[in-house]
């Protein structure tokens, strides 16, 4: 298959792209390498790849840029992972998230409309649900109103996917991530930061009581089930992918503790506006869809994220 992957050396983008060159897709990864973490952490990603996938520094907005991405490419399938992320960001510049999420993500599935593309994966996330009192959260569950930009923003997105699969009959698959963590993992996630601060013996920032709870996923999982919603014609689909078992925040540092072989110096900070008390994956309709089945348990995944860090960022 031929595959426009946009945020393609991002966190999950990257880990995604590695998994598809191994089934052998051509590959074209956009990425506007912009400043929102170190773009050399980026740069590094697509490095590996050694001329195995096109990389197009673009910026989604820019129409006339993606069109010509899409004339050049004749794709089957885009996965758009392209993004502003972060509940806490989106705070203080919702324009830009709603500019690149919204409008963004309507310019890509109109530029697919006009070139045929048969089948759109959308990336959600798990702040759709906010601050909804019936876990674990189901796709078809009544949303509760968003309480932050980044999540209305996420809302709206895939409203204009619906859109597009009722007027004009494209396969749009929505998968809504919890909580994503792994190899390569954003710097400016908790369990990169809480990774780095205590393997060097800095003190880390808990908000609250340490009773929020997250419904942690490992990227290999989410790579999983993504790959699941690009082989099969589902229609318009809404997916959760998690791994349906909540951690606690406490419980999140007491794993990272033991991997790291140290203990955390923690300052409580008061609870941050946006942050929902809890997310929680009911994956019953990606186990059906998508033969999903998340393999690896936060334990693991813990251990496996701090090995990864002590070897490829503090060499």
């Amino acid at each position: 298959m031929r595959i426009l992957v946009t945020g393609g050396a991002g966190f999950i983008g990257s880990n995604l792209i590695d998994r598809l060159l191994l089934i052998g897709a051509g590959i074209t990864a956009v990425d506007n390498f912009d400043d929102f973490y170190d773009p050399q952490l980026k740069r590094q990603s697509v490095a590996r790849w050694q001329g195995a996938v096109n990389v197009v520094e673009a910026d989604i907005r820019d129409a006339a840029a993606m069109r010509s991405v899409f004339r050049s490419g004749r794709f089957e399938a885009v996965v758009h992972l392209a993004a502003r992320a972060g509940v806490r960001p989106s705070l203080q510049q919702p324009q830009l998230f709603a500019e690149v999420n919204v409008i963004g993500t309507q310019i890509l599935l109109e530029l697919a409309r006009e070139f045929a593309v048969p089948k759109f994966v959308l990336a959600s996330s798990s702040s759709v649900y906010g601050e909804s009192p019936n876990p674990p959260f189901r796709e078809d569950d009544r949303l509760a109103l968003p309480i932050s930009p980044y999540a209305a923003t996420k809302l709206s997105a895939e409203a204009f996917g619906h859109v597009y699969h009722r007027l004009y009959g494209m396969d749009v698959v929505c998968p809504r991530f919890f909580t994503v963590y792994g190899p390569r993992q954003r710097p400016d996630l908790a369990i990169r930061k809480f990774t780095a601060a205590i393997l060097a013996g800095r003190p880390i920032d808990l908000f609250g009581d340490g009773s929020t709870q997250r419904d942690y996923t490992h990227v290999d999982d989410i790579v999983s089930g993504v790959m699941a919603c690009i082989e099969r014609k589902l229609g318009y689909e809404i997916i959760n992918l998690g791994e349906s078992r909540t951690v606690s925040l406490r419980e999140l540092v007491s794993l990272i503790e033991k991997s790291a072989g140290r203990p955390a110096e923690i300052r409580w900070l008061p609870a941050q506006p946006g942050d929902v008390p809890l997310t929680y994956a009911d994956i019953s309709k990606a186990r059906r869809m998508l033969d999903y089945n998340p393999c690896v348990p936060i334990e693991a995944g813990i251990e496996r994220f701090v090995q990864w860090f002590q070897q490829d960022v503090k060499a």
